[in-house]
């Protein structure tokens, strides 16, 4: 099945590549970006070639943060899980439902803008979940 809207045969994943490249270029201190399954899979990712973080430990710790914030979620009666931000000494990792099967996660250093972080990636996970959900279902890519 064809999309001309996700990309093109050879990689209908092209588009949702672009928005994970466009957010590390967007937004200053992010190093990196993943596309995980709500369990622990990771699906894509924009991940620089010096950073040291495996894309797929990645993915499983964006499932781990998912889980205690679907946890803390419910436990406040404060509805569905949307995002967290973990910060360190030399950086963040936040995390961000697209909706309910897929999990965008940015891994930032510690320059990293967090306010605009925010901005542009709830404007990039709601493109996500369109162009995800149009997407054929894979059996493996990264």
């Amino acid at each position: 099945m064809e999309s001309t809207v996700v990309g093109t045969t050879q990689d209908p994943y092209a588009a949702a590549r672009a928005e994970l490249a466009a957010l590390r270029q967007q937004v200053s201190g992010v190093s990196g970006c993943i596309i995980a399954g709500v369990d622990g899979l990771l699906l894509l990712h924009d991940i620089l070639g010096r950073n040291d973080s495996e894309p797929h430990d990645l993915a499983a710790l964006s499932a781990a943060a998912n889980g205690i914030g679907r946890t803390t979620a419910g436990a406040l009666r404060q509805g569905e899980f949307s995002e967290c931000t973990i910060r360190n000494q030399r950086g963040y990792f936040a995390v961000y439902a697209i909706g309910d099967l897929a999990l965008l996660a940015v891994l930032g250093d510690d320059g990293l803008n967090v306010a605009r972080l925010h901005i542009e990636a709830r404007a990039a996970t709601a493109r996500l979940l369109a162009l995800l959900t149009l997407a054929p279902q894979p059996t493996a890519f990264s």
